[in-house]
């Protein structure tokens, strides 16, 4: 069989731009991390972490609205069902925008909450709510964002996600410069540059998402009708896939916690290994951005030979390219490492743990890839209890941590990734011999 098929090509045409344009979002903290760190005070950068962290768990905890929107578009669009089209942005869509407008509201309650359950020295969390107060403006914008995104992305309208990824980080990275360096803001001023290039981004998408209802034929009256049907449907998927993100959340979280108790010096060594792992998840992510685009549409258009298809030309493209980033760091590992860091200790300690980032591609990609399978479906219940399977196996090997120190840390990690695997692949594949992953009309 050929390495490189129709449906291959479908698949990388989707899945390298959204690789390339995934990259722009470490590169953004790289930025706000060197503009901050050349203030002088460490305080401001300890603020900005802070506020970073907090902001990435609560809209961590929001990507369903990504994640659900483009397995019901994608789903629509491959039925060719415009009302249901029409639907899958007008719903989600106002759902963003309305629990953005409750931060906005809440925000002040909600952050004294946050930075009291964080903790830390007075002055840092002074500046990491300075942050958090004009950070938090964006959060209609943001949400609204991610359904733009996944919406984007269900239609197969693979430049849209790129340049609003691209062009909204580039213009974050501007202003920061700019607002920091230039008019003197401090944390301020990377807060309120996050605020005009989100407000900025939903622009460039609104416009997008117009061009598309136009080519599709739908319009104002079609748009006012998806108001209303299916809303009860729409909330019971985000709420699974929420729980689903929770836990994902809790158990990246518990590998700095009990990185913590292990010592200072294995806490600054995960931080840079995991910067190899979220390397490779964004990698990897791309692939599974497209199958949830692909799958979703054969799912809809009630294809079983085309998802049969998809599914093969997922694993034998992601498992090259995850096979391929185990062999670098395999080979090249020691010479990523110490482009990271340049303290000998922290290097002779890292390369104890470099093993381990030849193993974790090569078992998580299958996860990466049946998660699109899952959200293109549509089975947040499905995806929710393989989660939870997976954040018990990775409590259970936490045990081994007395005996294994850090190893075992890191093996917990590989059996939450295999697992969430492993849960899934049997639950696909009882669904495709019994012939009920796709349901009947």
């Amino acid at each position: 069989m050929s390495l490189l098929t129709k449906t291959d090509g479908a698949l990388w045409r989707l899945a390298l731009p959204m690789i390339f344009s995934n990259i722009t979002v470490p590169l953004l903290g790289l930025v706000d991390t060197a503009v901050i760190g050349h203030l002088d005070s460490p305080v401001y950068l300890g603020g900005v972490a802070v506020g970073a962290t907090v902001t990435s768990f609560l809209f961590m905890l929001l990507l369903f609205l990504r994640m659900s929107t483009t397995g019901l578009t994608a789903q629509a669009y491959g039925a060719n069902d415009p009302l249901a089209l029409a639907r899958a942005l007008v719903q989600p869509l106002m759902l963003a925008l309305g629990a953005g407008l409750l931060i906005v509201l809440l925000r002040a309650p909600l952050i004294e909450l946050a930075l009291h359950i964080v903790g830390g020295s007075e002055q840092v969390l002074y500046q990491a709510r300075r942050f958090l107060d004009i950070r938090w403006l964006s959060a209609p914008a943001s949400l609204a964002n991610l359904v733009l995104l996944g919406w984007l992305l269900g239609v197969q309208y693979a430049r849209a996600p790129v340049i609003l990824l691209v062009v909204g980080n580039l213009l974050n990275i501007v202003l920061d410069l700019w607002l920091v360096m230039g008019l003197h803001m401090n944390v301020q001023g990377a807060a309120l540059a996050t605020v005009v290039a989100e407000y900025g981004t939903l622009a460039m998408g609104l416009v997008m998402a117009r061009r598309v209802l136009r080519l599709r034929g739908i319009g104002a009256g079609l748009l006012r009708q998806a108001i209303r049907g299916n809303l009860r449907r729409l909330l019971a998927l985000n709420r699974d896939i929420m729980l689903r993100s929770l836990l994902l959340q809790i158990c990246f979280a518990s590998v700095t916690v009990f990185g913590a108790r292990l010592g200072s010096e294995i806490v600054a060594v995960n931080a840079v290994l995991m910067t190899l792992l979220t390397f490779t998840a964004y990698a990897l992510d791309g692939f599974a951005y497209a199958v949830e685009a692909h799958s979703g549409q054969a799912f809809g258009a009630r294809n079983g030979d085309k998802l049969l298809e998809v599914w093969r030309a997922a694993c034998r493209q992601a498992g090259i390219v995850a096979v391929c980033f185990a062999a670098v760091y395999a080979v090249a590992g020691q010479h990523i490492v110490a482009l990271l860091t340049s303290l000998p200790e922290l290097r002779a300690l890292a390369y104890r743990y470099l093993p381990w980032q030849t193993v974790l591609p090569v078992v998580g990609v299958w996860c990466y890839l049946l998660d699109g399978m899952f959200i293109g479906a549509t089975r947040g219940a499905e995806m929710r209890n393989s989660m939870a399977i997976a954040a018990l196996g990775f409590g259970v090997t936490l045990y081994t941590l007395p005996w294994l120190g850090n190893h075992g840390l890191w093996l917990a990690l590989a059996v939450f990734l295999a697992l969430r695997g492993l849960s899934l692949g049997w639950l696909w594949r009882r669904h495709w011999r019994n012939g009920t992953w796709i349901p009947a009309q």
